[in-house]
Order: C-alpha cells, then structure tokens, then sequence
C-alpha cells in the first residue's frame, strides 16, 4: 500500500498520521524541531502547546465542547491524551502541558505503521500528502506552499480580522438594516450612537489595554490595516470620517442621520454571524468586550471570534480546498490544521482528523464517511471551503456555522443542546461504520 507523508507533528499532523496508521495505512512523518526551532516552540516533543494549555469549554451547549465529544467517539488521538493529561480548570478541558505532549509523542513513535523523519521540509512532495506545517511555517516552507499554489492571493502573511457576533445576540432595538443612501438591498445592520455615547466610547478606546507584541511578530506591517484604537487617537472625528461614519444612514425612530453609526457586516451564508466593519484591533480579548459593549446595539453580544493582528500564515482555502481539505486541483495533496483557517488546537485537530481520515480511504479506495454541515468536524471543512464567505478568515468552530435545526427551541441552551444531540447521532453512525473499517484493518 502506498505510504502517505505527513509534514508537521503538531496537533493536526499527529491526528492525520494517526487516522492514516489505524486504518492501516503507513505513513512517514515529517518534523523540523528540534533541529530548527521557531520563536513560539520550546520542547523537541510532538503536539507542542504553544499558547494556552486549554482545550475549552466541555459542555455540549458550547460548540467547542461537541467538537471535543464528536473527536473522542471517533477515537482522536489528541483528545485520548488530553482527557488523559487533564488538570482541573472549572468547566474547560485543560491539560498538562508537558505530560499531554510527551504522551502524544511515544504513542506516535510506538505506532509500528509510523515512521519519523526529523529535519525541515523545503519542497511539497509529491501525494499522496498531508501538510500540516502551522502558522509558524518556516521560511524556506511558506514559500514552497506559495509556489506550489501558485498565487498570492491564496497567501496571508498578515492576519488582521475585526471581531465577529453572532445575530441573536445584536439588540435590534438600537440598530436596523439599511444600506448607506439605501442603495440596492438593506446588508448592513447599522448600530447608531449618541454624541455622548460616541464621545464616552472613543474616550475608553483610547485608553484601553493593548495586546503585547510577540517577539516573533512583525510590527512594520500595521500601516496597512490600522487598529481601530490608533485611528481614535488621530483626532476626534476621526473614527467619524472612517468606519464609524453617519453619512447616508437615517435612524428609522428619529428619522435623522445619527451622531455615528457602527456597521455590522453578514459574515456568512446563513446570515447567523456578523462582523464589526473596520474594527481590527490590537486591544487585549477582554478590553474589546469591555470596550465594545459601550455601543448601544452590542451591549450584549456574543463574540465568536475577537479582533486580532499578528503575523500568521494561513490559506486562503475557499476556491482552493475542498471539505476534506484537500487541494481542488490534486486530491492527494492535502493541507490541515491552522494553516487551513480553521482557529483552535481542538479546530486543528478536527481538520487533521478529517483530512487523515479522508486519504486513507482514497489510497485504499474506500467511500470517505459523510460528515455533514450537522457535525462540528463537518461544518468546519464546509466553513473553510465556502467560495460565499467574503474575505476569509480563520475562525474557531461555533454553532453559527452548522446547519441550523429547521425548527424552534425555547433558550438559547437548549437550542444548542439540541443542535449537538443532533450532531452525536450522526456520528454514532458514522463511528459504527468505522469501527467495521478499523477492525477489518486489524486482522
């Protein structure tokens, strides 16, 4: 049977060589540490936790929590060795740094259809392939994924995204759809405010907490999409004159221009997520919340995904990957984990899971198990892959991006509840099927 490479032994490179090596599929895994290092990794071991030591929330009613339950009952590695390396942090799932990585690393070793190969890879092989190199690709990486895709557009070297809300949570009795002068149809949900308000809320802007820069990001390439709290500096008005400007917008209860209007922009299909037009942000996670909710219409929002500005390298994979993130041109070459646009160790490893499990079955010429816009791991490949969604970004799994139900629950708690039962059911199914693979594969 073909051998299948795997560059990259972070979160996504580990689960994909996993998937391959139980579906008896021998794999040959690529890693570049320890020989050369990047500014965030600081150990030679495997699935190397460079932020947080959290996986997130384990509940079913928050998104991140089904994706972690859907993993584990389809026999994730990453998620076996964290619940096995779990420290108490409340509700979230969290781990031991080290003991989570080292499990990872002996249990990919032991693994007699896995074989590791230390040193940087320079070039994209040949399939069937997987590339899971991460946002810190090295130099000499990035600019061979660039070639191979043969297009800059499908390359950012600079991630600045304004924050992202869910609808539901936007106070529709401070806002209202409109386009400016009312031209062609009403897209854009349109957050009035006061004088005064406008007046308190630059105020806070200016003075709220920024994030530190890493010494591994590069602050020259600010200039190019200004933090919303820079351009509140410049002057008074200047927020005004820029994403914050009244001009063509007439508020439907006064039937006047307000003092100043923040517009909120469809950030997908479903029209269930909404991003704040111009507000890319510096400010720490916490301050943008703070900050933001000073907006009448956001007083309460829910934030998918906050503002963020640091150098990351990610595909731009709509038009480029397909659901189970592979290349639209070639099959077997395919990418997973961050540099894909998904957000998120366990996202990662969602996408390493899909795209491990998608090419062991067409290297053995098998039928690749359905996962739908209803399961988290579905939705995820369906997000990065959607040609509608307007200037891509990467973003965490929320349920804002599965299928919606079709039919009303009451609270928002139970909706979510019943959007993941849905989504467990579909994966039993699916984890039946497999089970019937992975046995056969064994004897």
């Amino acid at each position: 049977m073909k051998e299948v490479k795997v560059i990259g032994a972070g979160l996504a490179g580990c689960e994909a060589a996993w998937q391959l090596a139980q579906r008896g599929v021998p794999v040959r895994l690529y890693e570049m540490k320890p020989q050369k290092m990047t500014p965030a990794h600081h150990t030679a071991d495997f699935a190397e936790l460079v932020c947080s030591n959290s996986l997130r929330g384990d509940r079913l009613e928050n998104a991140v929590g089904l994706l972690k339950e859907e993993l584990r009952r389809l026999d994730s590695i990453i998620l076996a060795c964290a619940d096995a390396t779990r420290v108490e942090a409340g509700g979230a799932l969290a781990v031991d740094r080290g003991g989570f990585a080292a499990m990872v690393t002996e249990k990919i070793k032991a693994h007699p259809l896995i074989t590791v190969e230390y040193g940087e890879c320079s070039e994209v092989p040949e399939g069937p392939v997987i590339i899971a190199t991460g946002p810190l690709t090295s130099d000499a990486m990035a600019q061979a994924i660039h070639r191979y895709i043969g297009g800059k557009d499908y390359l950012n070297f600079f991630d600045a995204a304004a924050p992202l809300v869910t609808y539901e949570s936007i106070d529709m009795e401070h806002a209202w759809f409109a386009s400016r002068y009312d031209r062609g149809t009403a897209d854009y949900i349109n957050c009035s405010m006061s004088k005064e308000e406008y007046e308190a809320f630059r105020e806070e802007l200016i003075h709220a907490e920024e994030a530190e820069v890493h010494g591994f990001e590069d602050s020259k390439v600010f200039e190019g999409c200004m933090p919303v709290e820079v351009m509140a500096r410049r002057g008074a008005d200047t927020l005004r004159y820029g994403p914050l400007k009244p001009v063509g917008l007439k508020d439907p209860k006064t039937g006047r221009e307000p003092y100043a209007v923040v517009q909120l922009r469809r950030d997908n299909a479903q029209g269930s997520i909404y991003n704040i037009v111009g507000f890319q942000t510096h400010l720490r996670f916490p301050e943008q919340k703070r900050v933001f909710s000073m907006i009448p219409a956001l007083r309460n929002a829910e934030y998918v995904r906050y503002g963020v500005m640091h150098q990351n390298l990610f595909l731009n994979s709509p038009g480029l990957l397909d659901r189970y993130y592979a290349d639209l041109r070639d099959p077997m070459v395919a990418f997973a984990g961050q540099m894909t646009g998904v957000e998120g160790y366990v996202e990662s490893t969602a996408s390493g899971w899909l795209a491990g499990v998608a090419m062991a079955c067409k290297v053995k010429g098998e039928e690749i198990p359905d996962l739908t816009r209803q399961t988290a791991i579905g939705a995820l490949g369906y997000y990065i892959s959607d040609t509608s969604v307007g200037n891509f970004q990467p973003m965490n799994i929320n349920f804002g991006i599965l299928e919606p139900l079709g039919y009303r629950v009451k609270g928002k708690a139970n909706k979510n509840l019943a959007i993941a039962n849905r989504a467990l059911d579909i994966i039993e199914t699916i984890r039946t099927t497999e089970s019937e693979v992975l046995h056969e594969d064994h004897h």
